[in-house]
């Protein structure tokens, strides 16, 4: 243990000798990048990743932790440097702002994902984004370029370390990314953009134990708290505030205490000449975990070849991430809320053969606690598959097999599952999918509204524009006097 501790600390200090550090850098390539630099491409993928959030955020505007936090929002109201409380009228300050939008945005688990190293849901940063945009009067290619570079930083931190591996939540890296994209749309120089940098790590590293066992509300409220520490670390820079800029290298810095060294190639980040990550990541199509979207799918093509009171065991094969994240724990097994059974494999495989479809209601408590399927859950099994190893998280294969009470066996392997960038969903599915959980929130005319004015962003000029279309009727009735 001392041994490796010593070997750590003499790859940090031939870092620090040999290269500008992860800090300087970040700042640096942050500071730098501009609209001009995004392509057409990324420019949609954008857009589609703000559809996609506040379709997210309509399906979950009447849950528990949304009323929560939409109740402390409006106790803190700031109209000389405010942001909108997603439904509201009425302006909190920024993190707030970022807080509450961002636990709409997160709570179904239905935002996009991406998958390396670490995992990520990189649209966390979107919350922080609007936020400050709105504060700062930016426009829309301001907020544009400011979503891709949360993408880029969230995500080529994924690719360099794992904080799960070692005990933290990932959401950790939203608090750096949220923090430097809120940096950029202040229009932060390098230095102030460095102590951003560290002032949204130094304080706000977040324990794993968020997603083990009987998982809490708080599942769903990790990565906003992570964007509102990002979002008031770079107010803090911005007003003069300093922070240990040797954060990662430090002696008791982010190598030694968290991750372990690691590199970062800020050279090869998206630019002119390098593809952003934002391309890289996927939209999903049900309401649940990553890990467990092939799964389902698989398992509603295999609905079709057999009767579910004719199946006698059920077989699942898959890589090794899904079966610790999402099967690995005795929880998962007999999912008592939603946030377990929308990261639970063998419950979200059971209700897609028992339903035929994975929507809202399928992980509405009722549900969740039926017995019939409770039983039915006694029915799975789940291995580890070598090859899927092999392919993940380039892919993310999952097959399933079943048996017959008739002495039949039926297969399916989905490998690519919709909303893949290999399996893309159409604009059109993305905008059905905002309709969905829309719900009738947002009568069919503004909605059209809503999707002309987002497809046009470049074109936005204030983004209080985009966010006045979100105002609900029933967010107005709420007392801010309430008691929690």
């Amino acid at each position: 243990m001392v041994l490796t501790f010593i070997l750590q600390a003499v790859i940090v200090n031939v870092m620090i000798k040999t290269s500008e550090n992860i800090t300087k850098r970040a700042a640096k390539y942050a500071v730098s990048l501009e609209y001009g630099d995004l392509s057409v491409n990324v420019i949609h993928e954008t857009k589609r990743r703000l559809i996609d959030s506040f379709a997210c955020a309509l399906g979950a505007y009447n849950s528990e932790p949304g009323k929560i936090a939409r109740i402390i929002g409006q106790k803190v109201q700031s109209d000389y440097y405010g942001s909108t409380l997603f439904g509201a009228r009425c302006k909190t300050t920024p993190e707030l702002a970022a807080f509450t939008t961002g636990i709409l945005f997160r709570y179904l688990d239905y935002n996009d994902t991406y998958l390396s190293k670490d995992p990520a849901h990189p649209s966390d940063n979107i919350s922080a984004a609007l936020a400050v945009a709105e504060a700062e009067n930016a426009n829309g290619r301001d907020l544009i370029t400011a979503i891709a570079l949360g993408y880029e930083i969230q995500c080529r931190f994924c690719d360099a370390a794992s904080l799960r591996a070692r005990g933290w939540d990932h959401v950790g890296y939203v608090s750096i990314s949220s923090a430097i994209l809120s940096g950029k749309l202040m229009n932060m120089d390098k230095q102030k953009m460095e102590h951003a940098i560290a002032l949204s790590i130094t304080p706000n590293v977040a324990l794993r134990q968020t997603r083990i066992g009987e998982l809490s509300m708080w599942k769903g409220c990790a990565a906003a708290n992570a964007a509102r520490n990002g979002v008031f670390a770079a107010i803090l820079a911005l007003g003069g505030m300093t922070g240990p800029c040797e954060i990662f290298e430090g002696e008791r810095g982010f190598f030694n205490q968290v991750t372990g060294p690691f590199e970062l190639d800020t050279d090869n980040f998206g630019g002119k000449n390098h593809g952003f990550k934002i391309i890289d990541t996927y939209i999903k199509y049900y309401p649940s975990e990553y890990h467990s979207q092939a799964g389902i799918e698989a398992a509603l093509l295999l609905r079709n070849k057999i009767k579910t009171n004719n199946i006698k065991e059920i077989n699942i094969e898959t890589y090794d991430a899904c079966v610790d994240i999402i099967a690995g724990e005795k929880e998962k097994w007999n999912p008592q809320t939603r946030e377990t059974a929308d990261h639970s494999l063998p419950y979200c495989v059971a209700v897609a053969l028992i339903d035929g479809k994975v929507g809202l209601e399928q992980f509405s408590e009722q549900r969740i606690k039926d017995p019939d399927l409770q039983k039915f859950l006694s029915k799975i099994k789940v291995e580890r598959n070598l090859e899927h190893n092999k392919q993940y998280p380039k892919a993310f294969p999952c097959l399933i097999e079943i048996k017959s009470n008739t002495g039949e066996t039926f297969s399916q392997t989905v490998t690519y599952p919709k909303g893949h960038p290999k399996n893309p969903l159409s604009d059109i599915e993305l905008e059905e999918k905002f309709m969905t959980l829309n719900n009738g929130l947002i009568k069919n005319d503004r909605v059209k509204e809503i999707f002309d004015t987002i497809w046009d962003l470049e074109n936005v000029n204030n983004i209080s524009t985009i966010m006045k279309l979100f105002n609900l009727p029933e967010s107005r009735s709420q007392n801010p006097e309430s008691r929690i």
